[in-house]
């Protein structure tokens, strides 16, 4: 899938995930209480995926891996810092767990078992390898921008799979010509298609946005072809993702929906960081985009057989820090994006975008 990003700017570095030059920190949505039926254990693993370091653990305790809570799906070539729980009976049986891939860095009581997406989001730290200064300087130049302007909030390659093709397997179960008995396994696929649309609507807008940034908008218009004046009051705006009329809109960093009336107005709000286009993962009961937005989000919104949503189709990069280690020519650096966010969206916008 080649996708287009923001910025027409190479930059060469290595980057080979592993727990030494990658690490993932989950950031808890709340406190927890310090009292309750459940055990909250703040766990850092490497070179495992979230469901074998929950394996690893029911084994241990003896129960089922679904008894256990967690927020969300880490890395497995990475050093992560996620948290989980699990009844609290097991509190003295867990502190005589020992593993060589998982140490339990604390525990805590809470009333709650941890759900999936409980999360505030996750801080990153990476390690990128072979940037020479004049990458250096380049590298500090795009994290400038990714700082004032954030990303767009592609699903990353993971999503579909070691070869990138689930989503076909997914359009073929969509679709009736492909039959799967396992229904986890049927969802998966029929939500990697589901991702797969998304990225490719992403994808054409980011294709606007750079055309406008060229052209005017009766050019753009005829190169796109929308009707004459839908886009007119775009090219102005402040933000590189340009808003459309009737596009669906998400408060930041999350609440409720609703379309573009005002142009002016909302992207004026969206460069102050209050709210964010939201794309369609298509499906049943997903809100819709009108106007100019809902023509260019038409051949997306397919009536797929699962339920439908909204993701935020830009996101902000938060809490950045960076620094060059010269003798060894490694950028280290640091940031925080919002739950369900991939790391690999900045990385490619650091690169200049995927080949």
């Amino acid at each position: 899938m080649n996708l287009i990003y923001p910025l027409n700017i190479k930059n060469e570095f290595v980057f080979n995930p592993s727990p030494r030059d990658f690490t993932v920190e989950e950031i808890p949505l709340y406190d927890f209480t310090g009292e309750g039926e459940h055990l909250v254990l703040q766990v850092r693993k490497k070179e495992l995926t979230t469901w074998e370091m929950l394996e690893v653990i029911s084994n241990h305790v003896g129960i089922p891996r679904r008894e256990m809570g967690y927020a969300g799906l880490k890395d497995k070539y990475a050093m992560t810092i996620q948290y989980i729980s699990l009844p609290a009976k097991f509190e003295e049986q867990m502190s005589a767990f020992s593993h060589d891939k998982i140490k339990i860095l604390s525990t805590a009581r809470h009333n709650n078992k941890i759900r999936v997406g409980h999360l505030k989001g996750n801080r990153f730290n990476i390690r990128l390898k072979k940037v020479l200064g004049v990458q250096k300087d380049k590298l500090d130049s795009v994290l400038k921008w990714i700082k004032a302007n954030g990303v767009p909030n592609y699903f990353g390659n993971q999503r579909f799979g070691t070869d990138g093709n689930n989503w076909e397997d997914g359009k073929k179960l969509c679709e009736g010509t492909l039959k799967i008995r396992d229904k986890k396994t049927k969802e998966f696929l029929m939500g990697s298609y589901q991702s797969y649309l998304f990225n490719l609507w992403l994808s054409k807008r980011m294709e606007l946005n750079h055309l406008l940034e060229k052209f005017t908008e009766e050019e753009t218009e005829q190169v796109m072809s929308l009707p004459k004046g839908s886009l007119a009051d775009t090219k102005s705006q402040p933000n590189f993702f340009k808003l459309l009329e009737g596009d669906v809109m998400m408060h930041y960093p999350y609440g409720r929906l609703f379309n573009v009336e005002n142009l002016e107005e909302e992207a004026t709000r969206f460069a102050n960081k209050d709210i964010a286009p939201a794309g369609l993962l298509c499906g049943k009961k997903a809100k819709l985009s009108e106007g100019t937005a809902g023509l260019m989000e038409a051949s997306f919104a397919l009536a797929l057989p699962l339920d439908g949503t909204r993701r935020y189709a830009w996101i902000q990069v938060t809490e950045i820090h960076k620094t060059y280690v010269e003798e060894k020519a490694h950028y280290e650096f640091g940031f925080v994006l919002p739950k369900g966010c991939y790391a690999t969206n900045v990385l490619d916008v650091l690169r200049g975008g995927v080949e």
